[in-house]
């Protein structure tokens, strides 16, 4: 820990204040950071500063209640960022800017579409400014500065809307942990990782539910699961698990955490055609282990389909966004009230989760499933 390390109410009462932040996603060396702060506090010396020393995209994020209200749509329908950004299109305040790119003007549009009455009359778009919609939720559905700089907002008392900016070095390249901590030294700044505001949030917060219970046995195996039906009473999203063995017995637990997707898992075609039932019968073999079968709240088959040539074996996906990485969230809800803080992830996506450790969750090893003796055409 660092000598600019916040304490979350530090950090709030820092944000309450009207003050910036460098938030990061844990204590990893790689990490990089964003200047954070709360949108209605936002001034043009702010935007200033977040332009000459941050030199990031400057950002504007809000709830998706608010972008309804303004009427904002989403920048592209089909998001294939790879973090899974959600990205509405830019803006500019109707009144009161010149070009709108200047920190005064920038500024303005950001007061604008916060204010408590704004409405679409308010702006207008294209702009100079980027609205990105925080997950419902927030940091403990989706790991990122997004959904953190609206959680900080709202827990100081503010409106729940941020401002953000990617710090980057004199090169032009990412600033990593050991430059956030220079560059927050420089200027004054202090530290907080979205680790620290997960475990803010779990502590005081309930945000998973246990709906439904069984026991089932898989087809082609002969072994019986624990089912278990769990769901976000915040976004009404609902996650399976499959469970088998006395977990707590396990000094690790193997788990595989799988994002549902209709064409691969009923239809056998894509990627990841498969990887369920090859997971399943892997975990049988063990004894003991966890599905986390997760369920998006909108199935988009129309991306599905456009995601496979149907009349080719199907590659793998160039855009991956596997729920381990930033939107582990509600899975890592799931694993934390079964009682695991020690797993064995099994996985072929080699990219470090983000923010686990705010859940109490550790990932003590990575299992492929290319190590697997377990070969594809043993499961039909």
């Amino acid at each position: 820990m660092s000598d600019n390390a916040l304490t979350v109410d530090e950090a709030l009462a820092q944000i309450r204040a009207g003050k910036q932040i460098i938030l990061v996603d844990d204590e990893d060396r790689e990490n990089e950071g964003d200047l954070c702060m709360a949108a209605s506090a936002c001034a043009a010396d702010d935007i200033n500063f977040m332009a000459r020393f941050g030199r990031g995209l400057i950002c504007l994020t809000m709830t998706r209640d608010r972008m309804e209200r303004l009427g904002l749509p989403k920048m592209a329908e089909r998001n294939q960022s790879r973090f899974g950004t959600n990205f509405h299109v830019s803006i500019e305040a109707r009144e009161g800017v010149t070009t709108g790119i200047s920190a005064g003007d920038r500024a303005r549009t950001i007061a604008a579409a916060v204010a408590p009455d704004a409405s679409p009359r308010d702006i207008v778009s294209p702009g100079h400014m980027f609205p990105i919609c925080a997950m419902e939720g927030g940091v403990l559905m989706r790991a990122g500065q997004t959904e953190g700089s609206v959680d900080l907002a709202r827990l100081a008392g503010l409106e729940p809307a941020g401002v953000i900016c990617e710090i980057m070095r004199d090169d032009g390249t990412m600033a990593r942990r050991p430059d956030l901590e220079t560059f927050a030294a420089e200027h004054g700044l202090g530290i907080l990782t979205i680790a620290q505001l997960i475990e803010h949030r779990l502590q005081r917060e309930s945000q998973i539910k246990k709906l439904a219970q069984t026991r089932i046995v898989p087809h082609g195996l002969d072994t019986e699961f624990e089912l278990v039906v769990f769901e976000s009473p915040v976004t009404s999203a609902q996650h399976v698990a499959l469970m088998l063995g006395d977990l707590q017995q396990r000094d690790d637990v193997l788990v595989r955490m799988h994002r549902a997707n209709a064409l691969t898992d009923v239809l056998g075609v894509g990627p990841s055609n498969g990887k369920v039932r090859k997971a399943l019968r892997h975990i049988a073999r063990e004894g003991a282990g966890v599905l986390v079968y997760v369920l998006p709240e909108i199935v988009d088959l129309a991306a599905q389909v456009q995601e496979i040539d149907l009349g080719r074996p199907a590659p793998e996906p160039a855009v991956a966004r596997p729920p381990e990485l930033r939107e582990f969230g509600l899975g890592a809800q799931v694993l934390v009230s079964l009682g695991l803080s020690r797993i064995r992830l099994l996985t072929d996506n080699p990219r470090r989760i983000v923010g686990l450790s705010g859940f109490g969750l550790e990932v003590v090893e990575r299992v492929s499933f290319k190590d697997l003796d377990v070969p594809y055409k043993e499961l039909d």
